[in-house]
């Protein structure tokens, strides 16, 4: 059997459109090495399911400049070195690093992100979700992804940080600059600075949080962490707080406002799937899930082989990159009846590996799904006849681990005013 164009998973087209490709790995080569970077691809659930299990032999200690070019790497240090003269150093904390270390790190955020905690939030993202589809319900139309996908997560964080919702620019700007080393946006000196600089002005708002939920607890997320900090043996330093903040900011912002948009999508291309739904609302939750499975937000990650391993025959040396696909994982047919297919009603579809699983299972999961959840509660029920806009088409944007919408034009009919007792 000829072996599957390794290069072809860097191809923008197959990023926008990875299924098919996806299917042939996990049927010829569910192991691939791929040319150029080394990667080790793993596409197949169970493979992954055992790796992401087992951080002693498959570590997340990697840094992702590792994976970078030289000029990558040279960039990044400045970004760092820059960041500590004016604020504090990226240092590991949930990402990059294994137990122990990261287990003190998650038990913190268990702490923080509890179901009554989150139970607690749904008024909110009720009333935020009514007041964004406020803002376009009299038009019958929307850009979704900016008018509405990616406020909400920002909105709901925002006031968690005790920013106004007029301030959502500014928390965009901040979780831009946060994000702009992994999405490869330092291109130069001049816009490594800036976007050190911008994360630098986070820091330094987020320090002062941190002192004012300490003396003035408000039953917020920051609140808790700070609290369950002080309760350990040995409380988070400055550059800890600040480093799980950057990473709460960016793990619940974009890729929440992600999932929410291909959500949208799935909903508007399987027009039966949203009757079912509008028929039975009790479905939204694992409506939720099956989108997550059919479209990650995060279509794969990394780890390192810490010793020599063979997987499918084929060898591993110790200190190889291996890359796990969640997106191919979760439509394998091995785990999935028909995989391809876009089902509402799917038995057993939270075995997904959308969040990922083991120790590195995303913290902020149960935070993420009541906001899907919340969102598509109050659209169903306000939103009649989703669909594209003809007159402007979808747009998604480039990139080899994340799934994501830069443009979703939709039109909709049946909007109506707000029904404020939803939110009560």
């Amino acid at each position: 059997m000829a072996d599957v164009d390794a290069e072809v998973l860097l191809d923008p087209a197959v990023q926008r459109d990875p299924f098919a490709y996806y299917q042939r790995l996990r049927e010829q080569q569910p192991v691939l090495r791929m040319p150029g970077t080394g990667f080790y691809v793993l596409t197949r659930y169970e493979d992954l399911r055992v790796v992401l299990r087992d951080p002693e032999t498959f570590s997340n200690t990697l840094d992702l400049e590792e994976l970078s070019g030289e000029q990558a790497r040279t960039l990044g240090a400045l970004f760092q070195q820059r960041l500590t003269e004016k604020g504090w150093p990226h240092i590991p904390t949930l990402h990059q690093s294994d137990p122990p270390e990261h287990t003190r790190y998650r038990r913190l955020l268990n702490k923080v992100f509890t179901p009554s905690r989150v139970r607690q939030m749904v008024p909110g993202v009720q009333r935020i979700c009514d007041q964004l589809i406020d803002a376009f319900a009299g038009r019958g139309r929307c850009e979704f992804v900016q008018e509405f996908a990616f406020p909400l997560p920002g909105i709901v964080i925002s006031e968690q940080l005790g920013l106004a919702p007029s301030e959502i620019g500014t928390f965009r700007r901040w979780a831009d600059a946060m994000l702009a080393p992994a999405q490869g946006l330092l291109t130069d000196e001049d816009t490594t600075i800036a976007y050190a600089d911008i994360e630098a002005e986070a820091q330094h708002y987020l320090a002062d949080v941190f002192q004012s939920r300490r003396e003035h607890p408000t039953g917020d997320l920051i609140s808790a962490l700070v609290a369950a900090s002080e309760e350990e043996e040995r409380p988070l330093s400055m550059p800890e707080l600040q480093n799980l903040l950057q990473q709460l900011i960016t793990g619940g912002y974009i890729t929440t406002a992600d999932a929410i948009t291909a959500a949208m999508w799935l909903l508007i291309e399987n027009p039966e799937q949203a009757q079912i739904l509008k028929a039975d609302p009790s479905l939204i939750k694992t409506f939720a899930e099956e989108s997550l499975r059919m479209l990650a937000p995060v279509q794969g990650l990394f780890r390192k082989a810490t010793r020599d391993v063979e997987l499918h025959g084929v060898p591993i040396p110790k200190d190889s990159i291996l890359h796990v696909r969640y997106g191919a994982a979760n439509r394998d047919p091995g785990t999935f009846e028909e995989p391809d297919t876009f089902d509402v009603t799917r038995e057993h579809v939270m075995r997904h590996m959308s969040f990922g699983q083991g120790p590195h299972a995303c913290v902020g999961a149960p935070l993420a799904r009541q906001e899907m959840v919340t969102a598509f509660e109050r659209l169903l029920a306000r939103l009649d006849d989703l669909r594209l806009d003809p007159g402007r088409e979808p747009e998604r944007n480039h990139g080899l681990l994340f799934y994501s919408f830069k443009a979703l034009p939709i039109r909709f009919a049946g909007a109506g005013t707000t029904n404020r007792s939803a939110g009560k």
